[in-house]
């Protein structure tokens, strides 16, 4: 596995800031791998309990029925059941309808604090932190490279 420890450093020094966490990137340059593989196993190794990560791929036919803005709504407050800190980590949101909606509803979950993922041509518009009225914040990552 490539470290990735410089978009690994930029989602650290975001965590908790009261915004939604956007990585954006072309397809295939390591989204899903950045944040459910590096950023995952970075937040177990840091002590946060596997049940307060809460992670879904939604480009997985096994998760469809959560592209239903209500049901994954329904199914992130769910998980949600003491005061400590959970982490909601979504996968090529842009399957969801109403998208944005949801992702701002999960700002007002005091306790969670919101990473997703997506690479369709509004993910890639310079406009998508506006969709979320100023409380989004964009790491752009680059496909990997050779070259320095």
């Amino acid at each position: 596995m490539i470290a990735r420890n410089d978009y690994l450093q930029k989602l650290i020094d975001r965590m908790n800031n009261g915004m939604i966490k956007v990585v954006t990137g072309i397809k295939r340059c390591g989204k899903s791998n950045l944040l459910f593989d590096i950023f995952y196993n970075y937040l177990l190794q840091n002590g946060v309990d596997k049940e307060h990560i809460i992670s879904l791929q939604l480009d997985d036919k096994m998760n469809i029925r959560y592209r239903d803005p209500d049901f994954l709504c329904e199914y992130v407050h769910s998980k949600i059941v003491d005061e400590k800190n959970y982490f909601i980590l979504l996968d090529e949101v842009q399957y969801v309808n109403e998208f944005e909606d949801v992702l701002n509803s999960f700002l007002h979950i005091k306790n969670a604090d919101v990473y997703v993922t997506g690479s369709n041509a509004k993910f890639l518009s310079s406009d998508i932190i506006t969709e979320f009225r100023g409380r989004g914040d964009q790491i752009h990552l680059s496909p990997l490279s050779f070259f320095r």
